[in-house]
């Protein structure tokens, strides 16, 4: 079931947002050369404890995951997209990273992430974060009332069709509020004014992320990371947005 919020529930979903936002940009900006993920997962864990925030992943046992994830970030290095479970491993120069965070403060929830490049960028990686934001503005542009969930989800394909990457339907966005995980699924892909018409007080988590060359994942045997079938780079960039009777708000911008 889609449930809308009021304008008032959507401020103290931006004050959660304004929290994520700004712990990934620190995020990003340690992400160098020779820091460990744990030392990533350690300063996420210390910015919610002084917060007073609870993180929305930490005992999360979902079906597709081998539950309970005992981590506040998901660190997904490489050819691993989604879910990345921390460990002990310092980070290389050249390093795709994909950062995700989603975090609950005062009852309410927001969601984002971002990928960086870890010191020196190789331009195929560059192109690929870059598709995966524009991707994610394309479907933040149509988020109007009246259009319909067909018509982001056609937005994203229509941007990794542009630049020739593969699109994965299997895992996208999805409503939150209360919860991380709320009606309705955004697929990656999609065909314009199909699917559930947007109204405001929506709240959605988009998420375009993409593999270089193939739309196919598997399972790490840690039981969480998902990594692309070939072991192609991968690249994956969300933002908490907002529907209102005028422009969407992003609530996970800072």
């Amino acid at each position: 079931m889609v449930e809308l919020k009021t304008p008032e529930e959507i401020s103290r979903m931006r004050v959660a947002g304004i929290f994520v936002g700004q712990v990934l940009a620190e995020l990003r900006e340690r992400a160098q050369p020779g820091v460990n993920l744990l030392d990533l997962e350690a300063h996420v864990r210390e910015r919610i404890r002084e917060r007073g925030a609870v993180s929305c992943y930490w005992d999360y046992s979902p079906s597709f995951g081998r539950g309970p994830f005992r981590n506040t970030v998901c660190l997904s290095v490489n050819d691993a997209v989604l879910h990345g479970l921390p460990f002990d491993y310092r980070l290389l120069d050249g390093d795709l990273l994909t950062i995700d965070l989603a975090v609950e403060v005062d009852g309410w929830v927001a969601d984002s992430a971002i990928s960086v490049v870890v010191g020196t960028a190789a331009e195929a990686d560059l192109r690929l974060v870059r598709a995966t934001e524009e991707a994610l503005a394309a479907a933040i542009a149509v988020a109007h009332p009246g259009n319909h969930l067909g018509d982001l989800s056609a937005a994203i394909a229509a941007v990794a069709d542009d630049y020739g990457y593969p699109v994965n339907t299997e895992f996208g966005g999805h409503g939150l509020g209360r919860t991380m995980h709320e009606d309705p699924h955004v697929a990656n892909r999609g065909r314009p004014g199909r699917g559930y018409r947007l109204r405001p007080g929506l709240a959605l988590a988009i998420e375009p992320w993409f593999a270089a060359t193939t739309d196919r994942i598997y399972t790490d045997p840690d039981g969480w990371t998902l990594r692309s079938a070939d072991g192609s780079r991968t690249a994956h960039s969300e933002h908490t947005i907002a529907i209102t009777d005028g422009e969407p708000q992003v609530l996970t911008r800072v």
